[in-house]
């Protein structure tokens, strides 16, 4: 076999061709990746080999056309058949001898997405998933020219059956929609030779072993195939059409059962087993939340999905893969708008979009329209007066485990949020937590209460910066007399506040007067007013733990006997404190005439809480207090400053109030990601390196090795 193959290997680059198909690769592989990443900043690779597949039905033709062929037109083909090597070793020789020249491109591409790294961001598992995809697809055909040139002693028949060939394998899933919208034995066995889906399952940013598994397997097969034709070929010499024996047609039938009984079995297998997500945004992996949540499901619940399940969104497809994987109690079930238009009516009045999903339990139902799986951006493009639609997130994740919770749950909490005393209203990004978490809300001046509402899951005071009347603080603490459960986020004024205070005293908690300032560098971002507090792992603390906080313009929490991230007691009050500032930061009192960060002589040492849960225990039960030492904790600058960690925070306290064992409300997984910064001159000067030197620099090599032995 290494005979065949080093000297299949030298005639390629003898005779031009192998230098010719690695600039020619180069050069399309170049002028995207110019194009698409240089040029327009794109920090995803998968947008070049994705758009350079059409290549294959090009160049492999080319590369394939002569190997076997040409040698049976000769006869040189007697000689290797009449050589003590195996028909196996022959087409390994011939095959690895081609992949090594499809090899040399690929490898030279594996430097691009480094080069991209040194000018932003680059997700580079997604990128260096491409590339195997893009060869993993690039030896599959090969295999399938070899094949072909096998059967046939005319290189241009060879080289015209294997373009027909790849070019069905790349239209199959095309092909197999005109055919049928939805489905039927014809397409299930065509859809066997659906080349492309597989390669778009990997571009997608999934590792798909089964996808993997599908390539290698058909790759062998062929190469199988094309050992079978030339056996017959050595057996019977005089045989110039293709044909098998009974022996051999029982082997090639056991061949194919095999691989379509191989990829049937990695079809079935749970996605958990077969899939990794290598995506940067983790697009397709379940939350440590939903995991739970699922996990502790009793109840059945049947996802409806208003689409053939061949024309689902690849993206959602799999996410509602793993759902069904991890547990026996939700079921994923295709419904085809086009064979049973109506069904959806059972569940809503309105029209909803293909795609859409209804989940339904024995309690409810609830529609999760398409339109809300994906968060969108619109901007307004002058040339055109028109909007311009760009896809921001992805909600998939976000939207099925709430909707699980609002079909499942008894009764929906409510939160009771206050108003009239100068408080911080919630963004939509943060009434939409509130909403995902299945948690109902309104807003209400306590004037207008004669008493806080029993069916109140909690009251919610968001940065007061007034203080309450001492008829509304009463109602408060009542409130918490009969169990109840509050959170606070404090306010920073310069006035008195003693009814926000005895709230506070309640708990035997107080506020440091004026600002924390934060003396250890590691626990401010850019200003020391702006802090990072030190996280313990708490339920509070879910998902943010080992990352980020940010508490600008934070006030200090008191706690009595000391300040500690561990649980302390007094009498009948527990704390647990989850954020909290360093030894060396202090309350800084006279703000408005700062000229720098020095400590004062009345101002209060520190550490304090930023965050503590204080629970007191009562004859009716117990009430709890959740205090904020920051104003700005629950809004949008806040949370964009740590990548969404703060509304993590937002949506665990309100979990925990809610009596949710885990937080529903998972947050968007961004797809935005920062283009990549080129200058100008950097464009050109890399542009010509892949689009000119590289694939110039090939074919002068491949020339001059050619006019060499010409003149021998």
């Amino acid at each position: 076999m290494l005979a065949i193959y080093k000297r299949e290997l030298k005639s390629y680059f003898r005779s031009f061709i192998g230098f010719l198909f690695i600039a020619v690769t180069l050069f399309f592989l170049g002028l995207y990746f110019s194009v698409y990443n240089l040029m327009n900043g794109y920090p995803y690779f998968a947008y070049v080999v994705s758009s350079v597949t059409f290549l294959f039905m090009l160049t492999v033709p080319i590369l394939t056309m002569r190997i076997l062929a040409e040698e049976k037109r000769s006869k040189t083909d007697q000689l290797i058949l009449t050589a003590p090597v195996s028909v196996g070793g022959i087409v390994m020789g011939k095959f690895l001898a081609l992949l090594t020249i499809f090899a040399i491109p690929v490898a030279i591409i594996c430097f691009y997405p480094l080069i991209m790294a040194q000018y932003g961001s680059v997700p580079m598992g997604e990128a260096y998933l491409s590339i195997l995809a893009y060869f993993l697809f690039g030896m599959t055909a090969i295999a399938i020219g070899l094949f072909l040139s096998s059967v046939t002693e005319s290189q241009v028949i060879a080289a015209v059956l294997t373009f027909l060939v790849l070019f069905l394998g790349y239209m199959m899933d095309s092909i197999c929609s005109i055919i049928s919208s939805t489905g039927n034995l014809l397409t299930r066995l065509l859809r066997c030779f659906d080349l492309y889906t597989p390669f778009s399952n990997l571009l997608n940013g999934t590792l798909d072993v089964s996808s993997i598994v599908y390539y290698v397997s058909v790759t062998a097969l062929v190469l199988f195939l094309t050992v079978q034709s030339i056996q017959k070929r050595r057996y019977s010499m005089s045989v110039k059409n293709l044909s098998f024996s009974a022996y051999s047609t029982g082997m090639i039938a056991v061949a194919v059962a095999l691989v379509v009984v191989v990829n049937i079995i990695m079809g079935e297998m749970p996605s958990s087993w077969t899939a990794i997500d290598m995506t940067s945004q983790k697009l397709y992996s379940l939350t440590d939340q939903t995991v739970d949540y699922v996990k502790n499901m009793q109840d059945d619940v049947t996802i409806y999905v208003l689409v053939n399940q061949d024309n689902q969104d690849t993206t959602l497809g799999q996410t509602l893969q793993r759902y069904d994987d991890l547990s026996d109690h939700i079921t994923v079930e295709y419904v085809d708008p086009t064979v049973n238009p109506m069904f959806y009516t059972q569940y809503t009045t309105g029209n909803i979009s293909t795609n859409s999903l209804i989940v339904v339990s024995d309690k409810r139902s609830k529609v999760i329209d398409y339109n809300d799986v994906y968060e969108s951006s619109y901007d307004f493009d002058y040339s055109t007066y028109s909007y311009n639609t760009t896809t921001t997130g992805y909600d998939g994740e976000g939207q099925i485990t709430s909707a699980l919770d609002y079909v499942l749950n008894d009764d929906m909490p409510k939160v009771y949020m206050t108003t009239g005393h100068n408080e911080l209203s919630l963004s939509n990004t943060f009434t939409s937590a509130l909403n995902k978490e299945n948690v109902d809300y309104e807003t209400v001046n306590l004037m207008d209460l004669d008493a806080i509402p029993d069916d109140a899951a909690c009251l919610f005071i968001n940065g007061a910066t007034s203080d309450f009347s001492s008829d509304d603080k009463d109602k408060v603490i009542d409130y918490l007399d009969n169990g109840g459960k509050v959170i606070l986020v404090t306010g920073y004024t310069d006035e008195e506040t003693p009814n926000i205070d005895a709230i506070l005293s309640y708990m035997n908690l107080s506020i440091a007067k004026g600002l924390v300032v934060e003396n250890d560098s590691n626990g401010y971002y850019r200003s020391p007013y702006y802090i990072l507090p030190t996280q313990s792992s708490d339920s509070y603390t879910s998902g943010t733990y080992g990352k980020y906080l940010f508490l600008p313009y934070s006030q200090g929490i008191i706690v009595p006997e000391e300040v500690s991230t561990d649980e302390t007691a007094t009498g009948d009050i527990t704390y647990d404190v989850f954020l909290s500032t360093s030894d060396s930061s202090f309350a800084k009192q006279d703000v408005n005439n700062t000229q720098d960060f020095s400590q004062g002589e009345n101002d209060v040492n520190g550490p304090f809480a930023l965050g503590v849960e204080a629970v007191k225990t009562l004859d009716n039960g117990d009430a709890t207090l959740v205090v904020y030492g920051c104003e700005q904790l629950f809004t949008d600058d806040a949370n964009s400053v740590v990548s969404g960690a703060n509304l993590t925070l937002f949506t665990n306290t309100f979990s925990g109030m809610a009596d949710h064992e885990t937080s529903v409300s998972i947050p968007v997984k961004s797809y935005e990601v920062s283009n990549l910064v080129v200058d100008s001159a950097q464009i050109l000067l890399l542009g010509l390196l892949v689009t000119v030197i590289l694939p110039v620099g090939c074919m002068i090599a491949g020339f001059v090795i050619w006019f060499r032995r010409r003149k021998k």
